[in-house]
């Protein structure tokens, strides 16, 4: 076990829980806090929160209501593909795909030439008249509609497209206003970053369909969105055409790529064969297979090394660099890499005459079931003035060790981490770019991000742009948690004013918006990042660390290499923690409504104390609510959701007699109280109870 695992993973569970009766769709919802099955825990108080005298409201409250599922989700659950407890239907289907790419990288024309066979396998119960294809580089191209600024390079000039062997026309335009289709069955038609190409015969259920495509783009610079190239490093994403998604929901994804908003990907296995020059190191999606024809004998023989190693081995320094030293020579001046990835959602890489290397290992479970751990190669490519890069094989290591223990285990043979190009980070199966020159606090940071995006989208394919919040939100929570864990430094608190900002303001939007319809970017990331992060927060809160990330662990496997929804992610942490959760998910995902909890007032009186919590906000939560007293007795106590729920917006709670000398809501500070100021009462100097 890394050094680094010999920190514990075990966080001290948090004690309070509300259990309700779950109901199925069509039924009243709303539960009120006598009904029977609700119970609820706390600290160390010895009297039921059904004994507690809750106060008659004067005023009512909105309720929220259900988090009504989408048609096309109610029509899937009828289909059985879906289901309303969160899992798989028995009929649940996804396409799959295998794809052969042949790729050269020329750096000195800053071109990169490919062609691939791609084999599309049609799982579905459908017969496909037409194939979509996403030509993502065609942000780059002139009159593409964008949410934002890029370099224009032309996009990308498709020379070759055929169907199951033969050659495809292209279906030119004649007007804004009208289109020619070209003739019946040899024809495809682009139009902004899509390619459809007609399928007349079609491609019956359990059949595949056979394509052939050749291109070239100009590589953009650096940035370019998520991809590009500096001069000296070069990384290559959403640089070849993929097979469109074909899902159970809304058939074909037809969503085209803006800029803004990221991707919604397909499953499938790849063979990639990658031509640089000579002295260029290449890190990729998947497995070296030739290792023996593109690096030297001193290179392998320390990446074998790594296999058995304690520490991070450099497999390549700055004076290794160069062919015949790191890389093997070439007559031609060229070498080409290939790699062979399984059960993926894309393909990326990077790659630099500039790149050191170093490598290590995480231990990431027993996949196997033989009783003995499994281990992930880990990998690190930079340039050797990238400050603190020296430490991320480190961090990369940590980060897949502690994600492979709270959500599940990592699946794949290696994780890449390479430096360069963007400003933040970009997540691609196996492998993730980083901007360089952080110290290590941000590259730790980004790190643990970027790799949190193994599991979400690339294990659990969500539609990160339909859906943003689903991905960003939940790689946030694994962020700020395992950053916690490492640093051993509270970092939740700075993840909630990040949200509070905005939501003190009159700028801020749902979490629930496609990721391009955004007014303002900065809604747009604390909507996708930091209110998703804090919410995830928030739930642990309530029902404890240990019930929540049994939700979330059963929620990643009923999806691994799956397209889950939204309702699928609530269907499946009700069903799992037997708790009805639409209250919850409403007020935090769907809206811009605030929690604003307060201690209203404290009052000695014959039968203890009596203290008296007001709810402003439109949000409901549970309110623990601690007292603290000067001989050092400290009594909890926990307000149900479903008073709130029942109309109220006061309760009294009855506390033991005493010297109170503090009263606080939500001690343990996982909520994101608008106004943490009427949170805590504080006895005045003088006064006596």
């Amino acid at each position: 076990m890394n050094d680094l695992k010999r920190k514990s993973l075990t966080r001290k569970p948090v004690e309070w829980i509300r259990v309700r009766t779950r109901c199925s769709y069509g039924s009243n919802r709303r539960i009120s806090g006598n009904s029977a099955g609700f119970a609820a825990s706390v600290f160390a108080v010895s009297v039921s929160l059904l004994q507690i005298p809750l106060a008659a409201a004067q005023d009512n409250r909105p309720i929220p209501y259900p988090t009504f599922p989408a048609p096309q989700f109610l029509s899937a659950v009828e289909a059985g593909t879906r289901t309303p407890t969160g899992e798989p239907g028995p009929e649940y289907w996804t396409n799959t795909a295998e794809y052969r790419i042949n790729a050269t990288l020329s750096p000195w024309s800053i071109t990169l030439r490919g062609s691939e066979e791609v084999i599309y396998h049609n799982n579905s119960p459908d017969t496909l008249r037409r194939i979509v294809v996403n030509l993502y580089q065609n942000l780059h191209s002139e009159g593409v509609v964008r949410s934002e600024e890029v370099q224009v390079t032309g996009g990308m000039h498709v020379s070759q497209v055929a169907l199951n062997g033969t050659d495809l026309v292209e279906a030119r335009p004649v007007s804004v206003w009208r289109r020619q289709p070209g003739p019946v069955g040899t024809s495809y038609s682009i139009r902004g970053t899509k390619m459809t190409i007609q399928v007349p015969e079609g491609v019956a259920p359990g059949e595949s369909a056979r394509l052939n495509m050749s291109w070239s783009f100009e590589v953009p610079e650096r940035g370019a969105p998520r991809m590009g190239q500096d001069g000296e490093v070069y990384y290559l994403g959403y640089w070849y055409p993929q097979v469109a998604v074909y899902d159970d929901l809304k058939g074909w994804d037809m969503d085209p790529y803006a800029g803004e908003g990221e991707f919604y990907m397909g499953y499938a296995d790849y063979d990639v064969s990658i031509t640089v020059p000579e002295g260029w190191l290449v890190g990729a999606t998947g497995e070296l297979q030739n290792d023996y024809a593109v690096l030297t004998e001193q290179t392998r023989s320390r990446l074998a090394s790594v296999a058995t190693a304690d520490s991070a081995v450099r497999v390549v320094t700055a004076d290794d660099r160069g062919a015949g030293r790191s890389t093997a020579d070439s007559p031609t001046g060229a070498l080409t890499w290939r790699f062979t990835a399984e059960n993926v959602r894309d393909f990326a890489f990077g790659t630099s005459a500039s790149y050191v290397w170093d490598a290590w290992r995480a231990e990431v479970g027993d996949i196997d079931s033989d009783g003995e751990s499994d281990y992930a190669m880990i990998h690190t490519l930079y340039r050797p003035d990238a400050r603190t890069w020296d430490q991320a094989v480190k961090y990369s290591a940590f980060s897949i060790e502690f994600l492979s223990q709270t959500v599940m285990p990592y699946p794949y043979p290696q994780m890449t981490s390479v430096e360069g190009i963007i400003g933040g980070g970009m997540e691609y199966p196996m492998i993730t770019l980083i901007g360089g020159n952080r110290n290590e606090r941000t590259l730790m940071s980004v790190t643990i991000h970027e790799l949190a995006h193994m599991w979400f989208p690339m294990i659990v394919g969500q539609d990160e742009k339909a859906y943003t919040w689903m991905d960003e939100g939940m790689v946030t929570f694994n962020e700020n948690d395992g950053e916690e864990l490492y640093w051993e430094t509270p970092i939740w608190p700075s993840e909630q004013q990040m949200y509070l900002i905005i939501a003190r303001s009159e700028i801020e939007e749902p979490s629930m918006k496609h990721a391009d319809s955004y007014r303002s970017p900065f809604a747009r990331n604390v909507a996708h990042y930091a209110k998703p992060g804090i919410t995830f927060h928030a739930l642990r809160g309530i029902v404890g660390d240990d019930r929540f990330y049994e939700a979330l662990q059963e929620y990643t496997r009923r999806w691994a290499f799956k397209h889950p929804s939204p309702w699928d992610m609530f269907n499946t942490f009700e069903d799992v923690l037997d708790t009805e959760l639409d209250w919850f998910f409403r007020s935090w995902v769907y809206e811009t409504w605030v929690l604003d909890q307060a201690v209203a007032s404290v009052e000695q009186t014959a039968g203890g104390i009596e203290v008296t919590i007001a709810d402003y906000g439109l949000t409901p939560m549970p309110a623990p609510v601690r007292v603290k007293y000067a001989d050092g007795r400290v009594e909890d106590q926990v307000v149900p959701v479903d008073h709130w729920l029942d109309d109220n917006v006061t309760v009294t709670l009855t506390y033991p007699a005493g010297d109170v000398l503090e009263v606080e809501i939500d001690p343990e500070g996982y909520y994101s109280d608008i106004n943490v100021a009427n949170n805590v009462w504080v006895k005045p100097d003088g006064a006596t109870h």
